[in-house]
């Protein structure tokens, strides 16, 4: 496990090793909890991540309003993308530097959920939207006041993929062969996400710290992943693959 003057050390260094400003400083220079410019950096890793994936998977949309559809969940992932940096270059922090340490762990997540076919990209498009806005409510309360607003922000401008529902709820009607493969889908991209999530905070200590000690309503990591099981049971439910 990394050590905390390792971690900052990858938040506050550029790529070259030149310094980009110092970890645990607030916009306002005032201090800042060191996990907070670590959260926005992983959450921006993530973000960008998504857009391009959903720009990716619209290719399989089999109409012209599907691929709108997507585009429009993309473009979404690219606002809070640039939220995110925003907040980090007020901190005086490289977008660039920042999210790289990120990228691998969270670039296996879509390696290993590559889309077969619409239906699939469907499922994973309302999943991952839903994981996400789950895990930004859930952090809310361990979160200082500043870093909430700008959830709160993000949190606005979610609720895109909505038009899966009726889309995956009526192809499963009309053909029901597609109801066990999607369910299996489903549980695997939740898996998957459970265990790229995992691998994140077990390995950033400040972020983990964060998330976990500052906050009475987040008791631990179990607790926390047990709360995203629950809300993804929903959520196939509604897809009609529960």
């Amino acid at each position: 496990m990394s050590t905390m003057s390792e971690q900052q050390g990858m938040v506050s260094g550029r790529g070259d090793g030149t310094a980009i400003g110092t970890a645990g400083a607030g916009p306002d220079g005032a201090p800042e909890h060191p996990g907070v410019a670590q959260l926005f950096a992983v959450l921006a890793s993530g973000e960008i991540l998504a857009f391009e994936r959903l720009a990716k998977e619209a290719e399989l949309a089999p109409d012209l309003r599907g691929r709108i559809a997507v585009a429009s969940m993309a473009a979404a992932e690219m606002r809070h993308f640039e939220t995110l940096q925003h907040e980090l270059e007020r901190r005086g922090l490289d977008i660039v530097a920042v999210t790289e340490p990120y990228a691998a762990v969270l670039s296996r997540y879509h390696a290993r959920t590559t889309p077969r076919n619409w239906y699939e990209a469907l499922v994973k498009a309302y999943i991952g939207d839903g994981l996400a806005a789950d895990f930004y409510r859930q952090i809310q309360p361990a979160l200082p006041a500043v870093a909430s607003g700008v959830v709160d922000e993000t949190l606005s401008d979610t609720g895109h993929s909505e038009f899966v529902v009726p889309q995956v709820r009526s192809a499963v009607v009309a053909n029901p062969a597609l109801r066990s493969p999607l369910t299996l889908w489903g549980r695997r991209l939740l898996s998957e996400a459970i265990t790229q999530a995992q691998e994140v905070l077990a390995t950033r200590d400040e972020l983990a710290a964060l998330l976990f000690e500052s906050s009475a309503d987040l008791a631990g990591i179990a607790e926390f992943f047990e709360i995203a099981q629950t809300h993804h049971a929903r959520r196939m439910q509604a897809l009609g693959l529960g």
